[in-house]
């Protein structure tokens, strides 16, 4: 998926369902590879991952929105 010639790729948008609701995030593809292979790790469909991380989100007291709640999930994840 990503063009590993290239070190910068614009986001890419893509549709997710969150507990049954259609909602379009957009990721760099590093962050979509990243996300693809947590959740193949998981034994996970990419969706379910992206609701577990969207429950913990809104655990916070000031909740960030989503895509950036997905890319610090995936930081913290690998630091």
């Amino acid at each position: 998926m990503t063009d590993r010639a290239a070190p910068f790729n614009p986001p890419v948008k893509r549709s997710v369902t969150i507990a049954g609701h259609p909602t379009s995030i957009s990721l760099e593809p590093m962050f979509w590879d990243a996300l693809e292979a947590e959740a193949a790790r998981q034994a996970l469909p990419v969706n379910a991952l992206v609701a577990r991380i969207d429950v913990e989100r809104m655990e916070a007291d000031d909740p960030p929105n989503l895509t950036s709640a997905i890319r610090q999930w995936l930081w913290r994840g690998r630091s």
